[in-house]
């Protein structure tokens, strides 16, 4: 039990402590009250909502002609991108990105520094900025010499460069900006042009990517077509010479077909049927009597043992039919029939078929990336885990050969599986590793809302947990979208008028 002093020199000794204690902590509160907030950081780098309102409540106030309140948000800006930096630094991963698209009201005043607040609020250190998508491409209307619509058409926003000012205003947060831009997905602007109806990719039943179910917007080309690649290229250089801190290509691959479809068996479930895909398969013929099986199989989608006679009479001076990849077997053609032959002809030419479709992919996103490299910028390829799968002698219809892809590359694998819990993601990043070459940057993309679980996806907090356990290696993570952790925000800006 406490025991009061009876001692009344005691007593006065013992209340001035406590004063003195008191006043000095009344003191202190007032000093740390004057300074400027610091970012209290969570677990994820996050700044606690304290922090984030009084950013927002001086941006509001500096948006409004207040130049005190201008000041301190610019200090605030940079102590926060300071802050954020030390934190991601000692925090796992080291980067943490999210896909970010703008929209044409996000040129109005502060719009954009609300954006990239709200992102850097929640512990990001790198936004992927959507640049080119359904057929539009956010440069100024002003100077875009591509063939596609700029995504800012308002009237008297010509010059406005929101690509641009998105990488300036990033860059002042400590955000590294990249570019993310569609690549053998063109639009569906691109098929209104009919001096580009030679580019685009077609199969076998004569159909045009925009013909598939839900599918209206997403036009795919023919990545061979010389037309084609130098539309493309010009547009990979405007957004080059903006200097973006790297560079995502999407879409590195052919439409999924739906259903049964979604399987790719035969020849005409190919997008091989445009003309400068056609007549680069046909280079690959090695002699006269490979050129004409491959004829005949695009044609009928298989050979018969009557085509590989005909064949063998129409060049009887050649041993066997030959194309890049097939290894000669002279003996063969003297012991074997043409019924023989026949069933190893019919899966290697639709193997060849299957490997020159994908070829053209790998070409092309080589190309895409070419002028980003060359100025040193990063470029990544985003890709589905699944989408280069084999089934039986099918092919998933994506044809979308990642495993391919160089190790000069990021790669950027779409983790979006769901199982209830985080630990098919985890077994989809570990597959994609497991192919990686040595140096091979890997960054998974995740998809889902911090704080909640959406459609049988757990939250972003246990998706990062089940990859942070398991495969530790990783040092970057980026998160889809910041219209599913804003929906709200993101709404606002999509369907406002530009004032």
């Amino acid at each position: 039990m406490f025991n009061c002093p009876l001692n009344i020199t005691r007593t006065i000794l013992l209340w001035r402590c406590l004063f003195a204690t008191v006043f000095t902590s009344s003191l202190l509160i007032a000093f740390f009250a004057s300074q400027p907030a610091q970012a209290q950081v969570t677990e994820y780098c996050q700044l606690s909502t304290a922090a984030a309102k009084a950013k927002e409540d001086l941006r509001l106030s500096a948006l409004k002609g207040n130049q005190d309140a201008q000041n301190r948000y610019q200090q605030l800006l940079k102590q926060h991108a300071q802050d954020l930096q030390n934190c991601r630094n000692r925090t796992w991963p080291e980067t943490q990105a999210i896909w970010l698209r703008l929209y044409p009201c996000d040129i109005q005043p502060g719009a954009i520094d609300e954006v990239m607040d709200r992102i850097v609020n929640r512990g990001y250190n790198q936004i992927y900025v959507e640049v080119f998508s359904d057929g539009q491409v956010l440069l100024p209307a002003g100077a875009n010499p591509t063939v596609w619509p700029s995504v800012v058409r308002t009237p008297g926003a010509e010059n406005i460069d929101l690509l641009s000012v998105a990488i300036q205003k990033g860059r002042q947060r400590g955000l590294k900006v990249y570019a993310w831009v569609f690549t053998n997905n063109f639009g569906y602007t691109y098929a209104q042009r009919p001096d580009r109806a030679e580019a685009i990719a077609r199969n076998g039943k004569g159909q045009i990517s925009l013909a598939l179910p839900d599918n209206s917007s997403q036009l795919y080309i023919d990545p061979y077509n010389q037309q084609a690649k130098r539309d493309y290229y010009q547009m990979v250089q405007e957004v080059v010479r903006r200097r973006p801190d790297g560079m995502l290509f999407d879409y590195v691959r052919y439409p999924r077909q739906a259903g049964s479809d979604s399987i790719a068996t035969k020849v005409s479930d190919l997008w091989l049927f445009s003309p400068a895909t056609q007549e680069a398969l046909f280079r690959r013929a090695q002699n006269n009597k490979g050129l004409e099986l491959i004829r005949r199989f695009l044609g009928k989608g298989y050979v018969t043992a009557g085509d590989i006679n005909e064949v063998d009479q129409l060049h009887p001076q050649e041993s066997e039919p030959m194309w890049q990849g097939r290894i000669s077997q002279p003996e063969q053609k003297s012991i074997l029939s043409a019924t023989q032959r026949q069933p190893l002809l019919q899966l290697q030419l639709w193997q060849l078929a299957v490997a020159h479709a994908m070829q053209g992919i790998l070409d092309f996103v080589a190309l895409a990336a070419y002028p980003a490299q060359q100025q040193g910028i990063p470029a990544g390829a985003v890709f589905f885990p699944d989408g280069n799968q084999a089934i039986g002698q099918g092919y998933d219809s994506r044809l979308q050969p990642w495993d391919r892809f160089p190790n000069s590359l990021e790669w950027h694998p779409m983790s979006y599986t769901t199982c209830g819990n985080a630990s098919c993601i985890v077994e989809e990043v570990q597959r994609v590793l497991k192919a990686a070459q040595p140096g091979t940057k890997v960054i998974p993309a995740l998809a889902g809302s911090w704080g909640k679980s959406m459609s049988n996806r757990p939250s972003l907090e246990a998706q990062m947990q089940g990859l942070r356990q398991s495969l530790p290696q990783l040092k970057g993570v980026s998160h889809f979208a910041y219209s599913w952790q804003n929906p709200e925000h993101d709404s606002d800006r999509k369907f406002c008028r530009v004032r």
